[in-house]
């Protein structure tokens, strides 16, 4: 079994009977920031309804953007056309937002109305096809248990 299709077995596991959503969620990137090689910041942006933003949720790395508007970024064109971003260089993006002028390739994941799970590398082209499609198993179990999980209030 590779690295990344472990990875959901292993969230499986940790998050079984878990029903507070930023508890899932902080346990989810501190796993991957943990397991992924050559990457530099894995976390969450959660869609916050009230403002139309996405909000900066639990997260392994540095200091990071807070708030995001839909169609901004990386981050924001993955959770409006809800299809996973595999950018191998982000300063070739189009508007990328730079919160650490060390990442230099993205991979952004939708989670439906959550909203998206952010990976970053200092590497230039990290992120394989079959990578991709394996975090995005990960990403579709870790959103079946949180439409599970009673939500959390975000004001």
């Amino acid at each position: 079994m590779t690295e990344t299709a472990l990875l959901t077995e292993q969230l499986r596991s940790l998050i079984d009977g878990e029903n507070n959503q930023i508890t899932i969620l902080a346990n989810a990137c501190a796993l991957l920031n943990d397991t992924l090689a050559d990457i530099n910041w894995a976390g969450f942006y959660i869609y916050n309804e009230g403002t139309n933003e996405l909000d900066l949720g639990p997260f392994q790395g540095k200091v990071a953007c807070m708030h995001i508007k839909p169609g901004r970024g990386v981050c924001g064109t993955a959770f409006t056309t809800q299809q996973t971003q595999r950018v191998a260089d982000v300063h070739q993006f189009p508007g990328h937002i730079a919160c650490d002028s060390a990442s230099n390739s993205e991979l952004v994941i939708p989670l439906g109305r959550f909203g998206v799970l952010d990976i970053d590398s200092p590497k230039h082209d990290r992120f394989s096809a079959i990578e991709q499609s394996r975090l995005e198993e990960f990403a579709s179990a870790l959103c079946d248990h949180l439409d599970a999980a009673p939500s959390y209030p975000v004001q």
